[in-house]
């Protein structure tokens, strides 16, 4: 077991709730406040959830992609190196010019590579400058005799909660910076860690939400997920089997939860390559399926679209039910709950109307009695908390339905039988056939002048419906041949057989 550090100090960051930033150097990665180093533990369940996690894979596990040692010769991971205030700056060009900022880059020449200098994936190369607090990162980079070479490049003050231009990348995919949502071995031996998590997914939207500035797809359907959605563990996923260092991951997961930042393979956790990583204990987070994992809508979070800032606070409303079908001037009762504040009180309304109105249907503002209309309609209902600026709320979907009509009356059984008559000489025989109409049990029972299966002085009949007249009887004899359905032994058909000498 690879633990570097005193068990004791990983039990004992439980109790942090209050947004933090983590640190590189003397800086801080990104301020206090910024999206990154928001929690999203209270945050309600996104809509969306369900249909995200089905699409990138419910039954697909974790896969942290970082660790120690080599793979194919070279570090795991998403490699960065820190360096003075004094390092050269290189000037660098790029495929998409107009979306890279021009620099120069405070990035060495020998900077470590993403898999290496021969490497045929993503080449990011990332540069935190610790005497200035800016970070520089690099898409498919290549060094040159006197300056760097790629697809893209950024540069991000880690003062600062600016965002880049909308629509423009980065060095990912979703124009977020990469460094600030790395698996950093020292934080977890320091027991704890402050910021959400950099993961990919095999397919995304042709969108991003805030933070993300861009989109990398062509695919419209809305069960794909946008750059930038925020995704967590559940709450009640139990970590208690896990090592000490893994808790450290899984609680940063639950609390801060995931960014979706790149294309990629499912449930790809990025981290930073350490030879302090123990591979094995690592290997245990697979483990862990999508199922485990939960959408949020962080954007409830936004200051200002331009701006990584999040509103710090951890009210949030949930409504239950969530969704509803209801038919028309029916009545449901919703609740609410604040989490994060002892003040419970909310004001309800319906597709922003406090209290409803007659054409989407009336809602107790206070209580949340909801009364459907008396037409069908689909609305949302808000529950509305103001105990935060701005207020938060919650909400739910409703359908509202006419009554289902009633269930077709049963089409009753139905017997036919043919022949429907026949004339027979003694010791003849008849085959009769009963159709039974309108049930599965296509079943009857035969019957000759009322006697199931007839006799000898009246003719007997098979099972199969095979009449055979008598052998001996006083002609002319008239009997009457029935088929008596078995589903409803009130249903009948009947055939007359006379019986005669000629």
């Amino acid at each position: 077991m690879k633990y570097l550090f005193p068990i004791a100090a990983l039990l004992g960051f439980a109790g942090l709730a209050a947004a933090q930033a983590p640190t590189i150097g003397n800086c801080a990665v990104l301020p206090a406040d910024n999206i990154w180093n928001t929690r999203v533990d209270q945050l309600p369940v996104h809509p969306s959830s369900s249909t995200w996690v089905a699409t990138i894979g419910a039954s697909s596990p974790v896969h942290p992609d970082f660790g120690s040692g080599l793979y194919q010769g070279e570090p795991i991971g998403i490699p960065f190196i820190a360096v003075p205030g004094t390092q050269t700056l290189y000037p660098a060009t790029f495929t998409y010019q107009s979306e890279s900022d021009t620099g120069p880059y405070a990035v060495p020449l020998n900077a470590p590579i993403e898999g290496g200098s021969s490497s045929t994936g993503d080449r990011h190369v990332i540069s935190i400058d610790t005497g200035h607090c800016i970070l520089y990162e690099l898409y498919n980079a290549f060094p040159q005799t006197a300056s760097w070479k790629g697809d893209s490049g950024a540069i991000f003050n880690l003062l600062s909660d600016a965002l880049r231009p909308a629509t423009w990348t980065s060095a990912d995919a979703a124009g977020l910076p990469i460094f600030p949502g790395l698996l950093r071995y020292e934080e977890v031996a320091a027991g704890a860690i402050h910021h959400a998590i950099r993961f990919t997914v095999p397919q995304t939207q042709k969108a991003y939400v805030w933070p993300a500035r861009h989109y990398a797809s062509s695919l419209t359907g809305t069960q794909y997920p946008p750059m930038g959605a925020r995704f967590r563990l559940k709450a009640s996923f139990d970590i208690s089997s896990f090592s000490p260092a893994n808790q450290v991951i899984l609680t940063a997961l639950k609390q801060y939860g995931m960014l979706l930042a790149d294309n990629g393979s499912s449930w790809y956790l990025s981290g930073a390559p350490n030879d302090a990583w123990n591979n094995d204990d690592l290997h245990k987070l697979t483990t862990i399926l999508g199922s485990n994992f939960e959408a949020v809508d962080a954007t409830v979070f936004m200051v200002d679209p331009n701006s990584g800032q999040a509103q710090q606070t951890s009210v949030s409303v949930t409504v239950s039910p969530s969704t509803a079908n209801i038919q028309v001037n029916a009545k449901q009762q919703f609740t609410a709950t604040v989490h994060g504040n002892s003040l419970q009180s909310v004001t309800w309304d319906v597709n922003g109307t406090v209290g409803g109105n007659s054409a989407v249907g009336f809602i107790d503002s206070i209580g949340g009695l909801y009364t459907a209309p008396p037409t069908p309609v689909t609305v949302t209902i808000h529950a509305s908390s103001s105990v935060v600026t701005p207020s938060v709320e919650g909400s739910a979907s409703i359908t509202v339905v006419n009554p289902a009509p009633p269930p077709p009356p049963p089409t009753p059984v139905s017997v036919s039988i043919s022949p429907t008559s026949a004339k027979l000489r003694l010791k003849w025989t008849e085959q009769f056939t009963a159709t039974v109409a309108n049930t599965t049990n296509k079943g009857v029972t035969w019957y000759v002048n009322n006697h199931q299966g007839g006799n000898a002085s009246l003719g007997t009949i098979s099972a199969s419906g095979l009449y055979t007249a008598p052998a001996n009887a006083s002609l002319p004899l008239n009997v009457v041949v029935k088929a008596i359905s078995k589903a409803d032994t009130s249903k009948s058909a009947s055939a007359a057989v006379s019986i005669t000498r000629r």
